[in-house]
């Protein structure tokens, strides 16, 4: 049995953005609790040179709806980074579940030889529709996913690996 460059991207994207919203609401709620401003871990990071909470959240959903539209050769939903709330990122995160619905199984399957090009650093990268979801919009998206938890999780949200895999 092969594995479907949908299967492999829409479904696994949306999966993890209805976690990532999960422990998001679990920061609020429990900054919230705790009488701390959103804006602290909104705000917080792991190390001074990466980025904070809202940036990680900003990078996931573009690495979700980027490789959706890349691979289906559709043009990608345009959002303008200007979150600054919990509530504002719980819409993007709306926003792009309901764009990665849109595609279907048509739209995807096939590109795997598709080229996709990137600009990184100011230069062109190109590779092969997979290569592109498997070694790279993937991994980044899970980084950045993992990098949200992190943060939260870093400062006393309590979120455990279910959290994580949407099984609480």
């Amino acid at each position: 049995m092969t594995i479907s460059m949908y299967d492999a991207s829409v479904p696994v994207f949306l999966t993890m953005l209805k976690s990532l919203s999960h422990f998001l609401t679990k920061g609020e709620t429990n900054a919230a609790q705790r009488k701390i401003e959103p804006a602290v871990f909104l705000n917080d990071r792991l190390a001074p040179d990466m980025f904070p909470l809202t940036r990680q959240v900003q990078i996931a959903t573009d690495h979700a709806k980027g490789a959706a539209a890349r691979l289906s050769g559709k043009p990608p939903l345009p959002i303008e980074d200007t979150e600054t709330s919990f509530t504002e990122l719980q819409a993007r995160i709306e926003r792009v579940c309901a764009y990665l619905k849109e595609f279907d199984r048509s739209d995807i399957d096939g590109s795997e030889a598709r080229e996709i090009v990137l600009k990184i650093g100011g230069k062109d990268l190109s590779m092969p529709g997979m290569q592109y979801l498997l070694h790279f919009a993937v991994p980044n998206f899970y980084f950045h996913v993992t990098t949200a938890y992190d943060i939260l999780r870093h400062n006393g949200v309590p979120i455990g690996k279910a959290d994580f895999f949407g099984r609480e």
